[in-house]
């Protein structure tokens, strides 16, 4: 397994960017925009860092959204070598698969505290298969 980013929702991008950029020294390594899901992402990485792990991912809604209670944290995120065989693993130990891998490349699950954690499977997605394919969601993540 391997940590990823971190997701942080922002209300702000060019604050943010500001802040996270020009105060604390990070750099932007990449941007996706989304029209059909109506967010940016823009991705942040510190001077020694690569740019694919150990990012900050700073979410930006579209849509305008009040973020109380901790909902501008978002989730933590690793990759994993198999996403069917790590959810399966995890399954077998008692954790609750709130979002399967129905795509074969993303699952959701949540930390005894409530963190939702993101496994994402490294490169390609894997064929779609059963029981993930057809799985529902449990809970929210």
């Amino acid at each position: 397994m391997k940590y990823l980013h971190t997701m942080v929702r922002v209300t702000n991008i060019q604050e943010s960017l500001d802040f996270y950029c020009n105060k604390l020294g990070l750099k932007e390594v990449r941007r996706r925009e989304s029209e059909k899901g109506r967010f940016t992402l823009i991705f942040l990485a510190a001077e020694n860092s690569d740019e694919k792990t150990g990012l900050i991912e700073l979410t930006y809604n579209w849509d305008p959204e009040k973020y109380t209670g901790g909902r501008n944290f978002g989730h933590l995120a690793y990759s994993v070598k198999n996403i069917y065989e790590t959810c399966k693993m995890l399954m077998d130990k008692g954790v609750i698969i709130n979002r399967p891998p129905r795509d074969g490349h993303m699952a959701f699950i949540r930390s005894p505290d409530g963190i939702s954690i993101e496994i994402i499977q490294e490169g390609d997605s894997l064929p779609l298969k059963e029981p993930w394919k057809s799985m529902e969601n449990s809970g929210t993540w």
